[in-house]
């Protein structure tokens, strides 16, 4: 199974930057590196973050390893490790603006109905934080929007002007 992420948006969002990054993903490389093979993450609410992905994103749960503990989440084109922290109380909380490592991860999703549907998931969820609801990147039409998952994961959901369907 070929496990890969169309789109990894660090730093600014600008929709040039998106466009880019985008293009650079559907270009053939010489390079050694192939496509992302999964991302890892320490989480604050092992049990939380998987109901999150596989619940409320309708992944599927992909085994895991009992004595760190961790627990996989997969679907078909991510695949995803969740780590408990050890002191669940005292962790050190994500901080975007001032800690160094991952800003975010942004996940394409199919459409806009999909997106739409994918907030309104997300607004239900009392452990889920809407940073903001969907909007154009840039000037559009790419559109996305910003979560925080029940750990504090900072998760962008983003349709690519490629997969908009005009309303002519």
């Amino acid at each position: 199974m070929k496990i890969s992420l169309s789109l990894i948006l660090l730093g600014t969002t600008l929709a040039s930057t998106s466009v880019h990054a985008q293009q650079a993903t559907e270009a053939k490389s010489d390079a050694a590196t192939l496509g992302l093979n999964h991302v890892g993450f320490a989480v604050s609410n092992l049990d939380a973050s998987v109901s999150f992905f596989v619940d409320t994103l309708g992944w599927k749960p992909a085994g895991g390893q009992l004595d760190y503990p961790a627990k996989f989440v997969m679907n078909d084109e991510m695949f995803v490790t969740l780590w408990q922290v050890i002191d669940t109380v005292d962790f050190v909380a994500f901080d975007r603006k001032n800690n160094v490592g991952l800003h975010h991860m942004a996940i394409t999703v199919r459409d806009l109905e999909a997106l739409e549907e994918l907030h309104r998931k997300f607004v239900a969820r009392d452990d889920v934080t809407v940073e903001f609801a969907p909007e154009f990147l840039g000037e559009g039409p790419t559109t996305h929007m910003m979560i925080r998952e029940p750990s504090g994961l900072r998760l962008e959901f983003i349709v690519p002007a490629s997969r908009i369907k005009s309303k002519d």
